[in-house]
């Protein structure tokens, strides 16, 4: 394993300042890679450096999870720090939110079950069912710690007021929220919150589900499972218009001399050593890629104009539709 990768604390554990976001391995953007492919990206991630592993009941039904507990967590479950989520799960071959508490034990005992593991080091409630007290939900997370089924816990896409609930009941050690060049909205209440409660902040998308590539994607070559044909910032209209947001970040990236994705990440790395993105994706050059944003410093120059382009260039288009946004519950610019 390559140790290279600097550290960053979620709660008790120490883990790489770049982790691997694996829901892509599965499903989400187009056709996943077969199994053994997925496998091998395990692998290369954990001999990269890389030692936090996030997965889900979610992702791929299933799938991500039981991908995740063959041979690579076998081989290296004492080595890596491994997170999972539940209350957005399988039911009956459906995505279903539910956070009642019967319905949380079920989805940790289907990832136990699915990892071939005794016990899940960070476990999410990955979406909060409104319909439950949040202090319900978290106070079974809190007896699953009791249990010695999950080390540690969390929430995800939660806004401020709801943290302070949850951490009330039971410590959290992390909340899991889209962060990124084009997403700020943590910056609200989140993100404040958790530094005040110390809890570590996990950002996914951390390079916007694409958006920061070296080159403009092609939205018309979205297959029909994709998930961003349902995201506002991606429909025709708006992706058009966010070009200019696009072409102002690759000029800065070209004089930093990074990727975009890597100009997105290291931005994130410095704003503070509680965050820790994680990055997805099925390519081992791009999962280099984003390893080596942990070695870069933006200089103060560079952090000067991306700061100009945040403030002076908006972002067309919500990052979630208005039903996938009714199922969060985090503060929105």
């Amino acid at each position: 394993m390559n140790s290279s990768l600097s550290h960053r604390k979620i709660g008790p554990f120490s883990v790489t300042s770049i982790g691997l976001g694996c829901m892509n391995l599965s499903h989400a953007y187009g056709k996943p890679p077969s199994d053994a492919e997925g496998t091998k990206l395990l692998y290369e991630a954990f001999d990269r450096g890389i030692n936090f592993f996030d997965t889900a009941a979610l992702y791929g039904l299933g799938h991500n999870e039981t991908l995740m507990g063959g041979d690579f967590l076998k081989t290296h479950r004492n080595h890596i720090v491994l997170a999972s989520k539940g209350g957005v799960g399988p039911a009956d071959g459906k995505r279903v939110i539910d956070s009642r508490p019967e319905s949380i034990r079920r989805d940790c005992e289907g990832s136990l079950k699915r990892l071939k593991t005794d016990v899940i080091d960070l476990y999410y409630l990955h979406r909060w069912d409104k319909k439950v007290p949040i202090e319900d939900a978290v106070g079974t997370l809190g007896d699953l710690v009791k249990e010695g089924k999950v080390q540690k816990i969390g929430l995800s896409e939660v806004s401020g007021p709801t943290i302070r609930k949850a951490h009330a009941v039971h410590p959290l050690s992390a909340v899991q929220t889209e962060y990124s060049l084009w997403t700020r909205n943590p910056e609200i209440a989140v993100l404040p919150t958790c530094r005040e409660l110390d809890i570590a902040f996990v950002a996914f998308s951390p390079v916007g589900r694409g958006y920061f590539n070296s080159t403009p994607i092609d939205i018309t070559k979205f297959v029909e499972k994709d998930i961003r044909r349902g995201m506002p910032r991606f429909y025709p209209e708006n992706f058009s218009r966010n070009l200019v947001f696009f072409e102002a970040l690759q000029e800065i990236a070209q004089q930093q001399g990074c990727t975009m994705a890597q100009l997105g990440l290291a931005w994130l790395l410095q704003l503070g050593q509680d965050i820790i993105p994680i990055p997805g994706t099925t390519r081992i050059d791009h999962l280099q890629e984003d390893i080596d944003a942990d070695q870069i410093q933006l200089r103060p120059e560079v952090l000067a104009k991306i700061n100009y382009v945040l403030t002076s260039i908006p972002i067309y288009g919500n990052r979630y539709n208005e039903v996938s946004q009714s199922e969060v519950d985090t503060e929105q610019y």
